[in-house]
């Protein structure tokens, strides 16, 4: 194992992934000289040169169409959208033609191509830069949805998401890029749509994913200091989700609580609550508990900001609250 930091474990996959295919290629606003704004591509258009690195204008839409309609034709483009809230300009290019282009082909047509983007809060960058907005791509059919909370994970992740001949929609959250984690030496891959257990217990189930994995761990930390042993669940895949992790560990432990930075009201521990409740009722010993962001736009004040997003505070009071 080697240890580095989540955007350099990124920039690893797509260097070998580079290296592996030539028809892949990167598209960005700021990916080449500079190596992005989170630094994820540097050094990459030094190697590959700006025919597979590609400098785009700020035209969102236009670049992530171009990207289609190159899959479509045989390459494997990687786009990278500064912010998760700038993919509101290109839902057109991913949800009524990237999602839906095999299905209404007959399976003639594949999209391979993969969407790159950052979300989340806590850099104090105001409503319009701060959002968690997965639930969107996760309700679409036709879409992967990849959202990775540790190093290692990031790297086995995108290189599968630019081997599948699906569009994935591929989310790293903003405090993720500086931290660090054992990587793997050799080439590795981690499939699409299954969850890992990153902490077994058996006292109660957190299902989680990207962040806020993080602040389970901390608060299942801190609970087995007081006797009770949480079992963490990050999904790593919303789309396909790995349900079969996920029921077997709440008929394990007997309750679930679902953990997610994104707004409450139609977010994706809805969704995986109704789930749990329709495959594991017997099973439970109490009603899944959703632990989730405010239904509020993320203000840019830090100390009001953090107060929108859920505390490791909070999923400790809420793991208590259902036991």
């Amino acid at each position: 194992m080697v240890e580095m930091m989540y955007r350099e474990a990124l920039r690893r996959a797509l260097d070998e992934e580079m290296q592996r295919d030539p028809l892949v290629f990167l598209m960005g606003e700021t990916i080449a000289e500079r190596g992005g704004s989170y630094k994820v591509t540097e050094g990459l258009w030094q190697k590959y040169g700006s025919r597979r690195v590609i400098d785009t204008p700020i035209a969102e839409a236009s670049f992530t169409g171009m990207a289609v309609g190159a899959a479509l034709v045989g390459c494997r483009p990687v786009v990278e959208i500064l912010f998760v809230d700038f993919a509101m300009l290109v839902m057109d290019q991913i949800v009524n033609q990237a999602a839906k282009i095999e299905f209404i082909s007959g399976g003639q047509g594949k999209v391979p191509m993969v969407l790159r983007t950052q979300g989340g809060a806590g850099n104090g960058l105001a409503a319009q830069h701060s959002q968690s907005l997965e639930a969107l791509f996760y309700h679409i059919p036709g879409l992967k949805l990849v959202m990775p909370a540790t190093p290692a994970d990031a790297c086995g992740l995108l290189k599968s998401a630019i081997r599948d001949d699906d569009p994935v929609i591929f989310i790293e959250h903003k405090l993720l890029y500086m931290t660090r984690g054992p990587v793997p030496e050799e080439e590795f891959l981690i499939p699409l749509g299954k969850a890992e257990i990153k902490r077994p217990g058996r006292d109660a189930t957190l299902i989680t994913y990207s962040h806020m994995t993080l602040k389970c761990l901390e608060a299942a930390a801190f609970l087995e200091k007081e006797g009770i042993r949480v079992e963490v669940i990050d999904l790593r895949t919303l789309a396909p989700l790995d349900t079969e992790t996920l029921l077997d560990s709440v008929r394990r432990t007997g309750r679930a609580v679902v953990v997610h930075e994104a707004c409450k009201r139609g977010g994706v521990g809805g969704d995986i609550a109704a789930m749990l409740m329709e495959q594991a009722y017997d099973d439970l010993d109490g009603p899944v508990l959703r632990i989730a962001g405010r239904n509020t736009p993320i203000p840019y004040n830090l100390k009001i900001e953090r107060a929108c997003v859920p505390s490791v505070e909070e999923i400790v009071a809420g793991v208590l609250s259902i036991l």
